[in-house]
């Protein structure tokens, strides 16, 4: 750590693992924090609306269009990592109240003193297990609920399940939503057993991922919202479809056939989500 108080490279010690800061050459203040080898965050200090990977991208255009533009929204992020998203929260939406709720302890308080989070309005970290933390909010308090969440490697088992969404249900406002970020492909079983489970709480659905995943020719970031409300689908096409790495958007009938029989995933009956690869490092340079 520098004198300053500011990010410097180096490895830390954290609860999952080693944490490690890497400066981006090509943008003065652009930092990498990856954990235990795997790329957790990319935060650009100087400028909170670049957004390096890709799926991000996809989960500031769903927050780009949701409710009215640039309207302040209350969220709920379970998992922070670097705050690369409600740094983008804070400035695209100014005067939106949030709440971080990141299980490893060590790395809130890296992150905290290192990325200046300090200036961000409204915006508090809790270091508390996802569910545990999403337990403790009110009802209908919530326009936002995001889900990006990794424990090591994978989607921790107890963040994708009946129970867990009920609860996000329940933390939600009757036109909130939510949005989560997941590794699937191959024959994206883990995706189809949570599209049911998102089914089971949520009347309205919507994806967005490259369509080599869909395909299932490769593995690689999904992004799921769901809803009580209809979601802007034609907006996210549009979006998608127009990115520097395009992607598809399917809607609500599409994602009914995808997930056709599929079993909600329930605490009961929970499924490992699929590995992150070692070289999700890669995604520094997309």
């Amino acid at each position: 750590m520098n004198d300053s108080g500011g990010p410097a490279p180096g490895v830390y010690p954290v609860r999952f693992g080693m944490a490690e800061l890497l400066n981006d050459l090509d943008r003065p203040d652009g930092w990498l924090l990856s954990v235990g080898g795997v790329a957790q965050s990319y935060v650009d200090l100087d400028d909170p609306t670049h957004l390096e990977f890709d799926y991000v991208r996809r989960i500031g255009d769903v927050i780009d269009c949701l409710g009215e533009p640039e309207a302040a929204l209350d969220a709920v992020h379970v998992g922070g990592a670097g705050c690369t998203l409600p740094r983008y929260v804070a400035s695209t939406r100014p005067g939106s109240r949030q709440l971080v709720l990141e299980a490893d302890a060590e790395l809130v308080e890296l992150v905290w003193s290192r990325f200046r989070l300090h200036e961000v309005p409204e915006l508090t970290l809790q270091a508390s297990e996802g569910r545990t933390g999403l337990r403790g909010q009110p009802a209908d308090s919530a326009d936002l609920v995001v889900v990006d969440a990794f424990e090591r490697d994978r989607v921790p088992t107890g963040l994708a399940t009946v129970e867990f969404f009920e609860d996000v249900a329940r933390v939600l406002r009757p036109s909130g939503s939510v949005v989560a970020n997941i590794f699937d492909g191959n024959a994206l079983e883990f995706t189809r057993r949570l599209l049911a489970t998102l089914f089971t709480v949520f009347p309205h659905a919507l994806l967005l991922a490259e369509p080599q995943v869909l395909r299932g020719r490769r593995l690689g970031n999904v992004v799921l919202v769901a809803s009580a409300k209809e979601l802007p689908v034609r907006q996210l096409t549009r979006r998608a479809a127009s990115a520097i790495f395009p992607a598809r958007c399917q809607d609500t009938d599409d994602l009914k056939r995808l997930c056709g029989n599929a079993e909600p995933l329930t605490d009961a009956s929970p499924m490992s989500a699929p590995t992150l690869p070692k070289d999700r490092l890669g995604l520094f340079s997309s």
